[in-house]
């Protein structure tokens, strides 16, 4: 599973122009996953290691990870981070030997300036499932959700909502889920709460992100 980076930004924009009608934003997806990736890049200068995390839906114990060190594809620009990390992603997704049924970037789908994020491209790419969780808010604007666990509100870009706001632990900042590709947001939504059982972000998020460093610090 590979794909070139673009040679600029305005190849990069069509490439997401292209892709972007492809995506289905109502599927109901899988709400009870047995298999859920977690995704997650980490950077040193002009390399980054990727990492996959599978972990159980049920017991959210990790039942296979993998990671890729690769030269960083492309500069960054705003809208278009995602294909710094693709090549790298699709291939350590690429190397696992289980299919995952639902895909959780740390980052963005629908929630992005040009509707396509780094969850909406790793769906249509892989065909899987796929939700954005996002630390802050990349776009739009929202209220602020009640302090319990499971409040919400939505995310809204241009009076449309393109994501949701919310709370996963009681009275702690609260996360910003998108849908990517063949997930609807009330499914989203419930699958991150039930990756988050203890700590604010999914666990997915979570052993992708100290996967991914700790392969980082052996390149």
């Amino acid at each position: 599973m590979q794909t070139q980076a673009p040679r600029s930004v305005a190849e990069a924009e069509a490439i997401q122009d292209e892709l972007r009608p492809l995506l289905d934003l109502t599927g109901p997806g899988p709400r009870r996953p047995s298999l859920v990736a977690g995704v997650d890049v980490a950077y040193a200068g002009d390399r980054l290691a990727a990492a996959v995390a599978v972990l159980d839906g049920g017991t959210l114990e990790v039942v296979e990870q993998v990671t890729v060190g690769a030269p960083v594809a492309f500069d960054y620009v705003p809208g278009l981070l995602a294909f710094r990390e693709l090549p790298a992603l699709l291939d350590a997704l690429g190397r696992l030997t289980v299919t995952p049924d639902l895909i959780v970037c740390d980052g963005y789908g629908l929630a992005h300036p040009r509707r396509f994020g780094l969850a909406c491209h790793l769906g249509v790419l892989t065909g899987l499932p796929a939700i954005g969780v996002g630390k802050t808010a990349f776009v739009g604007s929202y209220a602020e959700p009640g302090p319990e666990r499971g409040s919400a509100s939505d995310l809204t870009l241009d009076g449309e909502v393109v994501g949701r706001v919310l709370r996963t632990r009681d009275g702690v900042k609260p996360v910003f889920v998108s849908v990517g590709h063949r997930v609807d947001l009330d499914t989203a939504c419930h699958n991150v709460l039930a990756l988050t059982p203890s700590y604010r972000l999914p666990e997915t998020t979570r052993v992708a992100d100290r996967l991914s460093r700790r392969a980082l610090a052996g390149l």
